[in-house]
């Protein structure tokens, strides 16, 4: 089922929600999201993204240039070595302006790199290549079956063609500067056959230049994801052991931490706001999901997610709420009780 699409303008803080804007957990890689749409329907997916979503009420895409500015102003916070990173809470291919943005973040002085995330199902050569001469550092492209009735299944979408996302891996690799990482999920009884074959494959068309050529990411059930029928998550502890077990069969790294991106420690944007606080907020727009609106604070800082509602309010309309949650400057609020 389509879902709205609400535009993200200058009136709505791009820092406070998860489904869009800019995200820092306090290192030097700031998150970017310009829009939460995506064309698939993962069967796993931890935030219940793409056509077959029963839990989300709207889309967003953010206004490119208003984007890029709330950019500078964070990164200038933030200092120099900065890493860009374009993940967004469906595919960020389904931002019209992708290019632009890759050009605009590369063109920042206190970037650089920028890396982004994608299943690949929008990608094509020329476009990898655009991106690329825009100045795309890497590419994590999420892979997660060679073979075709399971990728199809996987993706939740039998238009999935994986021969072709493969097709421009290799393309990416072969013909662009940009540095390609794949990243299947790992997902317990379903694709465990399939994460050699990916290893494999990665270290055969010669990922991994500049950065580790894989990153195998472990299924996680998300409270408001997907949850394959009869697929339990992996312990961290099991998931390691598989993948240095991989590691010595392949000679090669798989098991990466933050070091191998150069990803360090650096102050947070300030949290205006503390749990437990009253405070009045605007609305702004519908909620990411069912039963949640998009609101303001009236100072202008932050943008928050309120949930717990049985309708949405009127745009425009002030509550007062009482927060639950700021970690990471992400705001979640319900109705405070009169």
């Amino acid at each position: 089922m389509v879902k709205p699409l609400f535009k993200i303008r200058r009136e709505i803080p791009l820092v406070g929600c998860l489904a869009f804007g800019l995200i820092d957990r306090g290192t030097n890689l700031i998150q970017v999201r310009p829009s939460s749409l995506c064309p698939l329907s993962c069967i796993f997916c931890s935030t219940d993204a793409g056509p077959k979503s029963r839990r989300r009420q709207a889309e967003y895409s953010v206004e490119l240039e208003y984007l890029v500015e709330a950019f500078r102003e964070v990164a200038a916070f933030k200092g120099d070595g900065l890493e860009a990173h374009i993940d967004t809470v469906g595919d960020p291919l389904t931002y019209p302006r992708i290019v632009e943005l890759v050009e605009a973040l590369s063109q920042n002085p206190n970037v650089k790199v920028v890396s982004m995330q994608s299943k690949g199902y929008l990608l094509s050569e020329r476009l990898a290549e655009e991106l690329s001469e825009a100045g795309l550092s890497r590419l994590n492209l999420s892979i997660d079956a060679l073979d075709s009735k399971l990728a199809v299944k996987l993706a939740g979408t039998s238009s999935y063609k994986v021969e072709r996302v493969l097709a421009v891996a290799e393309h990416v690799v072969q013909n662009t500067r940009t540095d390609l990482l794949i990243a299947p999920v790992w997902v317990p009884g379903l694709n465990d056959g399939e994460i050699p074959r990916i290893v494999e494959f990665a270290l055969k068309i010669g990922a991994g230049k500049r950065w580790p050529p894989l990153g195998i990411q472990r299924y996680e059930a998300h409270k408001r994801g997907r949850k394959p029928e009869g697929v339990k998550a992996q312990s961290w502890k099991s998931f390691y052991s598989e993948l240095r077990r991989l590691e010595r069969r392949f000679q090669v790294k798989l098991v990466i931490s933050r070091g191998d991106f150069s990803i360090q420690r650096r102050v947070m944007l300030p949290i205006p706001y503390k749990v437990g606080q009253k405070l009045r907020v605007k609305i702004v727009g519908p909620g990411w999901f069912k039963g949640e609106a998009l609101a303001s604070t009236l100072d202008g800082l932050r943008s928050l997610t309120v949930v717990g509602l049985k309708r949405l309010p009127p745009i425009g309309t002030e509550i007062r709420v009482k927060l639950l949650g700021c970690k990471h400057n992400i705001l979640l609020a319900e109705p405070a009780q009169a």
